[in-house]
């Protein structure tokens, strides 16, 4: 069964052009990893859940920000891994000292039979749309150029 997940790219205005809020995944695999390494805040649904809610909850519970506004469709991408991703747009502020992300626990170190917790999220931060490029991980760069696309950048 092929896993879907749902997320928000939050976007601000700054004079003519605009920033683009990503997050970097918590976690020890992820510690050491910058480019091709952040995401959009997102998170798994099941079948019959809506995508729009499943993405505004998980923007909740990784960043702590509520989706306030209209949420533009960005449509689907299919990750290297064979994930389904459906995303959306939001016109948006947030300070990325105000991060507040949920945690989930993973055996660590490694069969050590010891359960480490870790912030789903342990960083968030705004970057121009050419540094995010850099930033994201490969199989989401497309709703960057699905993000210009729309709002006409």
């Amino acid at each position: 069964m092929t896993k879907r997940s749902a997320g928000i790219l939050m976007y601000r205005r700054l004079g003519s052009g605009i920033e683009l809020l990503l997050v970097h995944p918590g976690g020890p695999f992820w510690k050491n990893k910058d480019l091709g390494a952040w995401s959009i805040p997102k998170g798994e649904y099941l079948a019959g859940e809506d995508p729009l809610a499943v993405a505004k909850r998980e923007l909740a519970e990784e960043t702590g920000a509520l989706a306030q506004g209209e949420c533009l469709p960005l449509g689907e991408i299919v990750q290297g891994g064979g994930k389904v991703v459906t995303a959306f747009a939001l016109e948006g502020d947030f300070d990325p000292a105000t991060l507040r992300s949920n945690t989930f626990e993973l055996e660590w170190p490694p069969r050590s039979g010891r359960k480490a917790s870790f912030p789903e999220v342990d960083c968030a931060q705004w970057f121009s749309p050419a540094e995010a490029r850099q930033r994201i991980l490969k199989g989401q760069s497309e709703f960057i150029a699905r993000l210009l696309k729309t709002i006409g950048t």
